[in-house]
């Protein structure tokens, strides 16, 4: 990928090290495995269209991407915060369509190219204004950019012509405009802490990873579930993820095999939590800046890296 590597070399090495960190957030996700109605190394969960190989492709094509919107958020780091993402969304689109033609018109990573591009342009922008790098002011400073686009493009001029949109009008479910308005909320209050508790209690990364993903599903209103289960199916998914993280998750005895009898249930129910799986790029991601500090009642998680 020579156009990455030049785009790379033309950066700041802490963000040259987040832009290779967003690139592995990717290729951690899709080889967790197993996922239930995911595609994974066992198979291609609740999607008919998709297969492990479009999400590799799909991930170098992104890598390419990753500096650049680094790039944008240095550059834009002196104007209004509330500019940045009028600035950024070309890139975000151009991303997209090179995405679609790595995997031949098969969506695999929109949602995250929206949740990487933002965090990419706000780690660019707090290292050009010298500000101290962490998970929660990363989190806070996309919550900046973000600030009023639900009202904006859900609310006030929601014409249903996408997917999200639509939704939004018949469920109310915010989806990825929501949680980036938010500033990862889920991630920071919920999915991180939980990854980084599991692994001090001694549970290896990818047991980790998967009971963060569990309780992503368990209290994530994820619209991807919505769109093919509607209300109903997304309940009994938050509920089935809640029942096996009550019992222990993927470190109990019969951990692995009730995610995979779960995998089977959520393929013969055609539900696949994509939504659940963008904001596990993001708590992963998130949990490389640097070794976890839990205060006593495990709310206040820090992470810092000064640059």
């Amino acid at each position: 990928m020579p156009h990455r590597d030049r785009a790379l070399r033309s950066l700041p090495l802490a963000c040259q090290q987040f832009a290779d960190l967003a690139f592995q957030a990717l290729l951690v996700e899709v080889n967790l495995t197993p996922k239930p109605g995911l595609v994974d190394r066992n198979n291609s969960g609740a999607h008919r269209d998709m297969e492990l190989g479009h999400f590799y492709r799909s991930a170098r094509t992104i890598a390419a991407w990753l500096p650049r919107f680094i790039r944008q958020g240095i550059e834009d780091a002196e104007l209004p915060v509330e500019q940045q993402l009028a600035r950024l969304r070309p890139l975000g689109v151009v991303c997209e369509q090179q995405m679609f033609q790595a995997t031949g018109g098969i969506n695999t990573h929109k949602g995250s190219i929206f949740s990487l591009s933002l965090l990419c342009s706000a780690f660019g922008r707090l290292q050009q204004l010298r500000q101290p790098i962490d998970a929660e002011s990363l989190c806070q400073q996309v919550a900046q950019i973000c600030r009023g686009l639900v009202k904006r493009e859900l609310i006030d001029n929601n014409r249903g012509r996408s997917a999200g949109e639509r939704l939004f009008n018949r469920l109310g479910l915010s989806g990825a405009r929501g949680e980036a308005e938010s500033g990862f909320h889920r991630v920071i209050g919920g999915a991180l802490p939980h990854y980084c508790r599991r692994l001090a209690e001694g549970a290896g990364e990818q047991a980790a990873l998967l009971d963060s993903l569990l309780w992503l599903m368990a209290h994530n209103n994820d619209t991807n579930v919505a769109a093919r289960g509607g209300l109903q199916g997304l309940h009994w998914l938050q509920q089935r993820a809640l029942r096996l993280l009550a019992q222990g998750g993927a470190v109990a005895p019969q951990g692995i095999r009730q995610l995979q009898l779960f995998d089977a249930a959520c393929i013969r129910r055609n539900l696949s939590p994509g939504g659940s799986a963008d904001l596990l790029i993001v708590t992963w991601l998130l949990a490389q800046l640097a070794p976890p500090l839990f205060l006593k009642d495990h709310n206040a998680f820090r992470r810092s890296v000064y640059v």
